[in-house]
């Protein structure tokens, strides 16, 4: 079988890694309220445990994209429809987090310079700008619905498996969220419905290239750029 990205090991470890980091940083931010005035205070205030909680949410929501396609791939065996489907509206959606994700960095630099008062002001101004992902919202929360339906169908996680990784679509969405109850539990469940999965990737087995056969005749030779 020919080997596809990403693999056994980097699979495995995003499934593990990417939901841990998210769960991290998710529960570092629980203390302060989840409105961007508060959220960019709080950056005033503890500015190493927001930046800590946002760095970890944006690595975890980056590894979510290799463990997506994993699970994809799983899916693909038996339900190619559902996989492709599902995992293409997560990945999208990961896209458009990480796109907020780029706007609150943008957004904790004039915190620092320009002080959370100033910061507040300029991002109530813009707050409801439309852009591409504003009409794309929607493959936030339905594209793991769409995803963990695959994966039920497909066999390759049980009722309460998929009922944990479709938990994810409550996870909520937009620039400069802070956490809610409904963050934790998103999170908590996508770790539940992931990590499990991670490791029995892990356990599967080497993934092996597919060997390359030679006739007796003529003989094989190694290859070179040019002929020989």
């Amino acid at each position: 079988m020919t080997p596809t990205f990403p693999g056994r090991w980097a699979g495995a470890g995003a499934m593990i890694l990417g939901p841990v980091l998210l769960l991290v940083g998710t529960l570092l931010r629980w203390p302060f309220h989840y409105f961007f005035p508060q959220q960019l205070l709080a950056l005033a205030e503890q500015p190493a445990r927001m930046t800590a909680a946002h760095t970890l949410v944006l690595a975890g929501t980056v590894l979510l994209a290799p463990a997506v396609i994993a699970l994809a791939h799983r899916i693909g065996r038996t339900r190619p429809v559902l996989a492709t489907w599902g995992a293409a509206l997560v990945l999208v959606g990961l896209f458009e987090r990480t796109f907020h994700a780029g706007i609150d960095q943008a957004a904790h630099g004039v915190v620092r310079r320009q002080g959370a008062a100033f910061a507040t002001d300029l991002v109530s101004q813009s707050y409801q700008d439309v852009h591409l992902f504003s009409f794309l919202s929607f493959t936030i929360l339905s594209g793991w619905l769409v995803l963990a339906f695959g994966a039920y169908r497909g066999g390759v996680l049980g009722l309460p498996g998929a009922a944990a990784l479709a938990a994810t679509c409550l996870l909520p969405l937009g620039v400069l969220k802070g956490t809610e109850i409904t963050s934790v539990i998103a999170v908590a469940s996508l770790c539940a419905a992931f990590v499990p999965l991670g490791i029995r990737q892990a356990l599967d087995g080497p993934d092996r290239p597919a060997s390359r056969s030679c006739s007796p005749s003529p003989p094989c030779r190694p290859w070179a750029p040019w002929p020989t």
